[in-house]
């Protein structure tokens, strides 16, 4: 898979939806299909958010059932070498299921470059914002729903905001929203971009993507 620097151009927004100026970030995207690598990084993080620890003993791990319950022969009973045998009440179990890790391997460059993928793939739908935009002076929801709606976006679309760094107020303010979640942007992932309707960035946040998902790390 070959890939090539692309340099995205997003208009900077204030508190208000008129454009104020234009900030570009480089990052490494595929010259091929892009689906395979986002499906990839797709795969890895919903793999790794199973458990993986059904388990179940097999007779040698049950406790007890060291001696034999009665003599070979001469009882009228079947014959019998363990109370643990999966044959009996409180016995092993015969091919269960036992706890395994599904981890998937991802090199750091193909994760990078499959976030990298996605963002260009929603830059039609991404709104970049100064950082003031969203610095709540108190939790407050209907703030929160009046600034979504001065950039031309509904509360009831699926929204992912992106900050550098968790305000406390932004976050207490859209806990009553379902449609909304914050993430910082060196949390980002595939996950979370694909399942997003639109996208929010701070300028602060935008420049810390630039750092992390360029291919340069």
């Amino acid at each position: 898979m070959t890939t090539e620097s692309r340099v995205i151009q997003y208009k900077i927004h204030g508190n208000n939806s008129a454009g104020r100026y234009v900030q570009e970030i480089k990052l490494k995207t595929s010259n091929d299909n892009d689906t395979y690598i986002i499906h990839r990084a797709l795969i890895k993080q919903m793999q790794e958010k199973r458990q993986g620890n059904a388990n179940t003993k097999t007779r040698s791990e049950v406790r007890g059932g060291g001696r034999k319950p009665w003599k070979q022969k001469g009882t009228g009973k079947a014959r019998a070498g363990s109370t643990r045998s999966p044959l009996w009440r409180g016995g092993g179990v015969s091919f269960g299921p036992k706890s395994k890790s599904y981890k998937n391997k991802l090199n750091l460059k193909e994760k990078q470059l499959a976030i990298s993928s996605i963002l260009l793939n929603k830059q039609s739908n991404t709104t970049v914002v100064a950082n003031e935009a969203l610095a709540l002076p108190k939790p407050k929801t209907k703030t929160l729903t009046g600034i979504l709606e001065g950039f031309n976006l509904n509360a009831q679309e699926k929204i992912l905001v992106i900050v550098k760094s968790k305000s406390i107020n932004l976050y207490l303010s859209s806990r009553n929203l379902s449609n909304i979640e914050i993430i910082q942007a060196d949390h980002l992932n595939a996950f979370a971009l694909l399942k997003a309707e639109k996208l929010i960035i701070t300028t602060d946040a935008l420049s810390t993507i630039a750092g992390i998902h360029n291919g340069q790390q």
